[in-house]
């Protein structure tokens, strides 16, 4: 048995393969309400865990068909959710948020439907909170040291340099008044 990072064991080769004798569905369902059970996942993912546990095609097809039905895949409701709990969480923008979901498998249109509950003013909001998170420990450090660490952050959460410079242009002269 290999180990893998962080001292968890690899999964056993008998882990990976379904049995041969088992029935395909049964599998397939075994492995999706697993999956579920952490956390909601798109399509994409789902199927993606089955075609590595080589379920045929055609079984996967069916099985999380089924699973749509009775709405326990629903990439309208992950996404939903994925936005509203990565943008609370991480402070993420919508571009950020629709790469991610994008990387998830979920398709455009319910990308941008998904996106629209995030407007221009709940984006500043969340970019002022991580300005000011972070400003607490880069006080010390000079003006133009604090401009670049505040603006390299928020491009890393997927904001514009527009967004980015205008935020922490007001959070540093917030910061600067009350010195």
């Amino acid at each position: 048995m290999t180990r893998r990072r962080f001292g968890r064991p690899e999964p056993r080769d008998r882990d990976k393969e379904p049995e041969p004798h088992a029935d395909p569905e049964s599998v397939a369902r075994t492995i999706l309400l697993t999956k579920l059970t952490a956390t909601a996942r798109s399509r994409h993912e789902l199927a993606e865990a089955l075609a590595a546990r080589n379920v045929p095609d055609d079984v996967a097809t069916r099985v999380l068909d089924r699973f749509e039905q009775v709405g326990l895949v629903d990439d309208e409701a992950f996404a939903e959710s994925w936005v509203r709990s990565r943008q609370a969480a991480k402070g993420l923008s919508r571009r950020a948020l629709g790469r991610e979901l994008r990387d998830k498998g979920v398709d455009a249109d319910t990308i941008t439907a998904s996106l629209a509950g995030v407007d221009d003013e709940a984006e500043a909001a969340a970019a002022r909170r991580l300005v000011e998170h972070k400003l607490r420990s880069i006080r010390q450090l000079d003006e133009a040291t604090r401009t670049r660490r505040l603006v390299a952050m928020l491009a890393r959460k997927g904001y514009s340099a527009d967004v980015s410079f205008a935020v922490v242009r007001a959070a540093l002269q917030d910061d600067n008044s009350l010195a």
